[in-house]
């Protein structure tokens, strides 16, 4: 496990409470709200060379959390905080996010939770970004989160100097523009590697995550697990009435 992001939430949480670290084997990315079912977790125990004692389960973020909650700590966490995530989750990402859905599931648990991302894939500096997490886990502790809801953090990757502040924001509308890249392997069979993405807002807001980032705002965003559309509801209930059997 190779996680520096990790690594730099665990030691700034340290300065606010008990730490313990569960954490996927292995790189995650993109899994979503994932959970193992058809075959056993495996868990073990690690020593980071800072001497930090961990626990490694493989199997997805959200596996992680259901159990360490459920079987590998002694006690009930008071707040889960999932990350640092190395590139931003804004937009469509928060459903793809390994990360954001740990702190989902921690959320679904009854635990109060925040997921935080660095947006960037190069040159990462954590440092920052721990900082944040850090302040926003303790206002966690403080003041609580309304029932079923969870915090999505995103970090401008600048100096921690040049950030301007934090913004409450809305998730962004904008959705992803993939390509694929056709290849061949030895064999000559083909197959296809997602080689690019890129963000596409066709509706910009100047209150949403993406354009907070593009102002070197941290943004947070309060982000809940019940997809209920109830404008739709509404605008559906007619179907009900239409239906004769």
């Amino acid at each position: 496990m190779n996680a520096p992001g990790l690594a730099a939430l665990a030691s700034a949480l340290d300065a606010i409470g008990e730490v313990a670290v569960v954490a996927p084997d292995r790189e995650r990315s993109a899994v979503g709200h994932a959970v193992t079912l058809t075959e056993p977790l495996r868990a073990w125990r690690e020593t980071w060379a800072d001497g930090r004692e961990v626990s490694v389960v493989d199997g997805t973020p959200a596996d992680c959390v259901k159990v360490a909650v459920k079987a590998l700590l002694e006690r009930r966490p008071d707040a889960v905080v999932s990350g640092i995530n190395l590139g931003g989750n804004a937009g469509v990402n928060v459903i793809y996010s390994g990360t954001v859905s740990a702190a989902t599931e921690a959320t679904i648990l009854g635990i109060p939770a925040a997921a935080v991302s660095l947006d960037t894939f190069t040159d990462p500096d954590f440092g920052p970004a721990a900082r944040v997490a850090a302040w926003v886990a303790g206002k966690i502790l403080e003041n609580g989160l309304p029932p079923r809801v969870m915090l999505n953090v995103n970090v401008p990757a600048l100096p921690e100097k040049e950030i301007a502040g934090l913004k409450i924001t809305r998730q962004s509308s904008a959705v992803l523009e993939d390509r694929y890249e056709e290849r061949h392997d030895p064999r000559g069979r083909r197959y296809f590697w997602l080689a690019a993405e890129r963000m596409s807002v066709p509706d910009p807001r100047d209150d949403d995550d993406i354009a907070a980032l593009e102002e070197g705002y941290v943004s947070v965003t309060p982000i809940h697990y019940d997809l209920t559309d109830e404008a739709a509801r509404a605008e559906l209930a007619r179907w009900a009435e239409e239906l004769k059997l």
